[in-house]
């Protein structure tokens, strides 16, 4: 799973389910995700062969995204994301058996909603990301637009 976070808002942005994550599955989400709201200053990952491609530094660098790559064994560097992971890990992967790549696509899906717009959290006083009906846009005390994403 490719897992998108923006550090601001604790927003997940998207999660994209592979079989197998290649760089131009990050470069497709990245891309539908820049389309939707403008690049990001910067993006922070780890330093894996699909986030350090050639062609999604040169993509990146052309569209002139900061890479912010973390060190290898250091999940610490990238922790909105590595919290984030767990809480997908702990609320729903360790307690479903998925039969199918598009079942999980929907479940995983389901989650991200509910984790968007109902789920509290503490560091946002216990106000969900993206309310219900709203979007990051609406909420500027939550968010600082295009300060920068994680993904992991």
């Amino acid at each position: 799973m490719l897992t998108m976070i923006d550090e601001h808002s604790r927003e997940c942005l998207a999660i994209h389910v592979q079989r197998q994550l290649k760089s131009d599955d990050v470069l497709a989400v990245l891309a539908e995700h820049f389309a939707r709201h403008g690049p990001s200053e910067h993006i922070r990952s780890d330093s894996g062969a699909e986030f350090t491609a050639e062609a999604v530094r040169e993509w990146l660098g052309r569209i002139s995204v900061k890479t912010l790559y973390i060190e290898p064994g250091s999940p610490w560097e990238n922790g909105y994301n590595e919290s984030f992971n767990g809480k997908l890990r702990d609320e729903l992967l360790n307690g479903d058996i998925f039969y199918s790549l598009k079942e999980a696509e929907i479940l995983i899906d389901r989650w991200r909603q509910n984790y968007n717009t109902l789920r509290p959290h503490s560091a946002l006083g216990y106000l969900p990301p993206a309310p219900q009906g709203h979007c990051h846009e609406f909420w500027p005390r939550l968010a600082r637009a295009g300060e920068g994403s994680v993904i992991g």
